[in-house]
């Protein structure tokens, strides 16, 4: 238990350490909500409920950039260094390590939406109750772990250029078809219908129905349970395909 909580701390730190992580997945949300609520749609008749739907909006883009881009291009990376072959010679399990991995990226999630919210109550002074503020909290940190195992779709492929490139076109597909960009309404037809079946807007609508005082619904759980379990069968599948003997 102790060697799984360094490898979670080595984890934790060396993410907030990157750079590249702290640009995508958490000043380019900021400055996305600061621009889409400061400087564009400023006389909006319910301004005050658009900087909170946006806030939620943003921090699920950051959860999603994070745990699909960051988690998996670093899966491919670490991959071709010979990490895996490596864990496999030491009393350390792989699925210790790949475990370790997961929990500190919802450490990581964890303190990415209490910064983008604090961004939100401080600059716009977006006002919910405690008890609205703790449960979007816990809602999107929960919500992101389907985008985790997708995360580890990506960080199955072999190549860092491609595993890149499919990270964000998944990343930016989910955010615009899944309305955390702008709203569905205003999206195609044919989109608003694909739009409701995907985890980002499902897990963007929870948060959305929450600062709404309303209930998040079973069907929205539901659909976000299957994501995870099919993602993670895949990752598990493709891994085992790949895995080469030491």
């Amino acid at each position: 238990m102790h060697a799984l909580w360094m490898q979670c701390k080595v984890e934790f730190l060396k993410t907030f350490r990157n750079r590249m992580f702290l640009f995508f997945s958490l000043f380019m949300p900021i400055m996305f909500y600061y621009i889409f609520t400061n400087l564009v749609n400023r006389d909006l008749p319910f301004r005050e409920e658009w900087e909170a739907h946006y806030l939620m909006s943003m921090a699920l883009f950051s959860l999603i950039s994070s745990s699909v881009c960051s988690l998996g291009i670093t899966f491919v990376y670490e991959n071709k260094l010979g990490w895996s072959k490596m864990i496999r010679l030491t009393p350390l399990k792989e699925a210790f390590y790949f475990l370790a991995k997961m929990m500190a990226q919802l450490l990581i999630n964890l303190v990415s939406v209490i910064l983008i919210f604090l961004f939100g109550y401080v600059v716009n002074d977006v006002q919910l109750s405690i008890s609205q503020w703790v449960m979007c909290m816990v809602w999107i940190v929960l919500a992101s772990i389907p985008f985790m195992a997708l995360g580890a779709i990506v960080g199955s492929l072999n190549k860092v250029e491609t595993a890149t490139a499919l990270s964000n076109i998944l990343l930016f597909g989910l955010a615009i078809v899944g309305g955390l960009w702008m709203p569905v309404n205003q999206l195609p037809e044919f989109l608003q219908q694909i739009s409701k079946w995907l985890p980002s807007y499902r897990a963007g609508e929870g948060a959305w129905n929450l600062i709404n005082g309303q209930s998040i619904s079973w069907e929205t759980i539901m659909i976000l349970m299957v994501y995870f379990v099919v993602f993670m069968i895949l990752s598990v599948y493709i891994r085992r395909k790949r895995q080469e003997p030491v």
